[in-house]
This record gives C-alpha cells, sequence and structure tokens, in this order.
C-alpha cells in the first residue's frame, strides 16, 4: 500500500478526501487531530443515515507526522478515496449483505424471529474480529495532515 508522504503533497486532488480538525493532543510520535464539523453534510441528502454528520466531537489519531506541530494549530485531515471507500464497505455495506444473507438462509429453517435474532447474531462475532484486526487496520489506512497554512 502505497503511503501518502505530506512532504510531497503540493495540492490536494480528487483522489483524496479531506476534513479540517484542530491538534488536541500531542504524544510522542502520534498526534490527536479533534475533527471540525464538516460544512458539506448540510447540503448532502443523506446525512440522515450518515455517521459523519452525528456529532462534532470525532477525534482521529496519526502516527509518524515529520511536520512540526503545536496544540491547537488547524490542520487538514487528509485519506486516499479508495481507502475511505473500503472502511465505509467494511463497517456498513459488508456487514449488511451478512445480515441479510443470514436473514433470508434463516428465515428458510427457523421462525422468523430465531431468523431474526440469529442474523442480529452474526454481527457480533463480525465486529469483533474488525475490533481484534484493529492495529493491522491503523496501518492499512494511511492518515496524513497537513498544516492549513500551506495549503
Amino acid at each position: 500500500m502505497e503511503d501518502i508522504l505530506t512532504e510531497h503533497i503540493t495540492t490536494i486532488d480528487e483522489s483524496m478526501v479531506r476534513h479540517d480538525g484542530v491538534i488536541s493532543k500531542i504524544s510522542n510520535n502520534i498526534v490527536t487531530v479533534a475533527l471540525k464539523g464538516n460544512i458539506n453534510c448540510d447540503a448532502c441528502n443523506a446525512k440522515a443515515i450518515c455517521g459523519a454528520s452525528e456529532s462534532n466531537a470525532k477525534e482521529i489519531e496519526v502516527q509518524h507526522v515529520s511536520q512540526p506541530l503545536g496544540l491547537n494549530e488547524n490542520v487538514t485531515v487528509l485519506l486516499k478515496k479508495s481507502l475511505a471507500l473500503r472502511a465505509v464497505f467494511l463497517a456498513y455495506v459488508f456487514p449488511f449483505i451478512v445480515l441479510l444473507g443470514t436473514l433470508l438462509i434463516a428465515s428458510y429453517y427457523y421462525e422468523e424471529w430465531i431468523a431474526g435474532l440469529l442474523a442480529l447474531a452474526v454481527l457480533i462475532p463480525y465486529f469483533a474480529i474488525l475490533y481484534a484486526l484493529r492495529n493491522s487496520f491503523k496501518k492499512e489506512f494511511k492518515v496524513s495532515i497537513l498544516k492549513t497554512s500551506s495549503l
């Protein structure tokens, strides 16, 4: 997987997802960025079902930051769109497919209420596996930050 090198980014193109934030914590080689509310959510038709518009208290940790940054500094968080789409697929689309598939198959063999419970129960190990693999996801989903003043 190709990393985003913040030193070589001069413009943000269409292949990147960007979100504005403020640095809330710096420790060792990890910078915590508090993401600002997304102004694009107001005009979006899917804001009622999207997790991005629910609250303004989202934080993201960025590792191996090479830029000198300070607390309360405005930054832009960058992620490749392909990785963002993969994250949405793993968090929303695939669990829905598993839920619906389990419900349809189980309803053929069991009563409706048992099939419904089984379909919900199947999501528990799925999300447990995602949680157990969170460290490998941190390595794969490389997030970069740029100072807002450098854009």
